[in-house]
C-alpha cells in the first residue's frame, strides 16, 4: 500500500472520530434536556426595585409567565419590597442588576458602600453619575469592585439567592477592567454573569476569547432601543424571535405600569419611560406573545438553570 493512501485513510479515520466526539459532547441545550439545535430564550426584566410600579408589574409578569427572569437594583428605594418577594418566592429567577449610574432627572440613588469609601463613583451631590460616560471618566476600579461586592452582599443579606449578575445601563462595558471585575465576582460568588457573545464578538474579540472557556455566554442578546410605530410594539420582538438562531438567547424588557409614580420618576424620558414600560408589560403578558413563542418552537429557560450547569455541585 502506498504511503499516501495509508496517510489518507488514517486522516479520514481521525476526522471521522473527531466529528463523532464533537457531536457526542453535549452542548448547553442538551444539558438542559433539549435537542442540540434548540432555540433557548430567557425573557428578562431589568430594573426591579426601581419603583413600586416596577415591582408590581414584574411580580404580575412572573405570575402570568410573561417573563422567565429579572434582576434587582439594590441601591434603589423600592429594593426591600422586591427583596421580600424574592425571599418568599425562591423559585422566581432573580439576579442582581449591579447599579453604578443614576439617570433619572428627579429620582436619584447612590452607593450602598459608605460614601467616603467610593468617592470616585459619586457626583458633587453624592449620587451616582447620570451617564455611562461620566462614570467611566471618574470611576476607579478598586471602588467599582467595592461597590459591586457590597450590592451582592446586601442582596444576600436580605435573603435573596441571586441566579445571575448583570449591569444597569451596561456601565461596566465602558472599561475592560470593570468588566473583568464583574466576571471575577461571578466566579467568586458562583453566580453566572450576563456575557453577550454577539456584542463582544463585534467590539472586543480578543477579550471574548479570554472568557469563553470558563463562562456560559448569551449567543444573541436583544433589547429594544427605539420605540416602534404606534400600535406595532410587537414587530421588533417578532423579528428577533422569527430570526432566532439555535443557542442561548435573551430578550431584555423593562416593565412598569404607566401611572403617576412612573411618570414622575421617568419625566422627560420618552425612551424607557412610563408608556414604554407599560407597552412592554402588556406585550410580554399577552396571548400574542405566547403564540409567537410557540409558533417558533422557542424553549423558555432561566438563569437558575444556567447556574446549575455552571456550578452543578451547588444545585438547589
Amino acid at each position: 500500500m502506498k504511503l499516501t493512501t495509508l496517510l489518507g485513510g488514517l486522516l479520514m479515520l481521525f476526522m471521522s472520530a473527531s466529528g463523532t466526539f464533537a457531536q457526542s459532547t453535549p452542548n448547553l441545550a442538551e444539558k438542559l434536556g433539549y435537542d442540540r439545535n434548540a432555540k433557548l430564550l430567557i425573557i428578562h426584566a431589568d430594573d426591579l426595585g426601581l419603583s413600586h410600579s416596577t415591582d408590581a408589574a414584574v411580580i404580575s409578569a412572573f405570575e402570568k409567565k410573561g417573563i422567565t427572569s429579572g434582576s434587582i437594583m439594590v441601591p434603589c428605594p423600592w429594593f426591600p419590597e422586591i427583596a421580600a418577594f424574592a425571599k418568599n418566592n425562591p423559585k422566581a429567577d432573580i439576579g442582581i442588576h449591579l447599579t453604578l449610574t443614576s439617570e433619572w432627572e428627579n429620582y436619584k440613588f447612590g452607593p450602598v458602600t459608605s460614601a467616603d469609601q467610593v468617592r470616585s463613583l459619586q457626583n458633587n451631590e453624592g449620587y451616582f453619575y447620570p451617564t455611562v460616560e461620566a462614570f467611566g471618566a471618574n470611576a476607579k476600579p478598586a471602588e467599582v469592585e467595592k461597590e459591586m461586592r457590597a450590592q451582592i452582599d446586601r442582596a444576600i443579606a436580605f435573603g435573596i439567592t441571586p441566579t445571575h449578575l448583570d449591569n444597569h445601563m451596561g456601565s461596566v462595558m465602558v472599561n475592560p477592567a470593570f468588566y473583568q471585575i464583574l466576571i471575577k465576582l461571578g466566579h467568586e460568588y458562583r453566580i453566572p454573569v450576563l456575557i453577550p457573545k454577539d456584542m463582544l464578538q463585534a467590539a472586543a474579540p480578543q477579550f471574548l476569547e479570554q472568557i469563553a472557556k470558563e463562562n456560559i455566554m448569551v449567543d444573541h442578546l436583544f433589547m429594544l432601543n427605539q420605540a416602534p410605530a404606534e400600535g406595532n410594539w410587537i414587530q421588533p420582538y417578532r423579528e428577533f424571535i422569527e430570526n432566532m438562531q439555535p443557542g442561548l438567547n435573551q430578550i431584555i424588557v423593562h416593565l412598569a405600569y404607566n401611572n403617576d409614580e412612573s411618570r414622575a420618576v421617568m419625566i422627560h424620558h420618552d425612551d424607557f419611560g412610563a408608556k414604554w414600560r407599560q407597552n412592554d408589560y402588556d406585550l410580554m403578558t399577552s396571548d400574542k406573545m405566547k403564540s409567537l413563542l410557540e409558533e417558533n418552537n422557542i424553549k423558555l429557560v432561566t438563569w437558575h438553570q444556567i447556574q446549575n450547569v455552571m456550578y452543578p455541585d451547588s444545585e438547589q
